[in-house]
């Protein structure tokens, strides 16, 4: 069969794709280029119009990987979709989903493991470049944090995916007025490789 094997190129006329069929005028240029990679990684132009953001948040999150902090990934998916060869300062990779205290934290406080993992984030999140790709409860849970007066990530990158909670969680991220740059994708769309694509598009210029 014939078809493109070339690496290089097939990555080269992707962005190049992107690019001519993704309506990017309306956002400032660090976020666009993040866009970009988001586009990529979905096969969707159409998402560019659903994002929402705080201003800063490109900016912030770069500034802040390359001081060391850490990524606090609210799944493996999205701790795996990172690539590392990105990251400025060999920075951490944070995910406590599996850690065997989640079950019985999950019991107690009557939510999600997603949720509950999120408790063993308080020592990190101070400065981190969180990244949520799969539970809108660990997104609700950020936000309940946050409110608490836990410590302040730099960035937020948000894109939980799903019918239940998913597009509620992320509209009270947007309206919760938190002092942190966040960028998200308003509706039910998102998932893992967003939340990975955002990573790896702040951690690095280029595609």
């Amino acid at each position: 069969m014939e078809y493109l094997r070339d690496p290089g190129e097939i990555t080269r006329r992707s962005f190049e794709i992107v690019r001519a069929e993704a309506d990017l005028g309306a956002l400032p240029e660090a976020l666009a280029a993040v866009a970009v990679r988001l586009v990529h990684a979905c096969g969707m132009p159409d998402i560019v119009g659903e994002l929402a953001w705080r201003p800063g948040v490109v900016g912030e999150a770069r500034a802040a990987l390359g001081s060391g902090a850490p990524v606090l990934a609210d799944c493996r998916m999205v701790a795996d979709g990172v690539i590392r060869e990105r990251l400025p300062a060999r920075n951490d990779i944070v995910c406590t989903l599996d850690d065997p205290e989640v079950p019985a934290l999950a019991r107690s406080l009557g939510t999600t493991r997603s949720a509950a993992a999120l408790e063993l984030w308080r020592d990190d999140l101070s400065g981190a470049v969180v990244a949520i790709g799969n539970a809108p409860t660990a997104l609700y849970r950020l936000l309940e944090l946050l409110a608490d007066g836990a410590p302040l990530p730099a960035a937020i990158l948000a894109f939980p995916v799903g019918f239940v909670g998913a597009a509620e969680s992320k509209e009270a991220l947007i309206e919760a007025g938190i002092e942190v740059p966040y960028l998200t994708l308003r509706g039910r769309r998102g998932g893992s490789a967003l939340a990975a694509a955002a990573v790896n598009a702040v951690a690095a210029d280029g595609p």
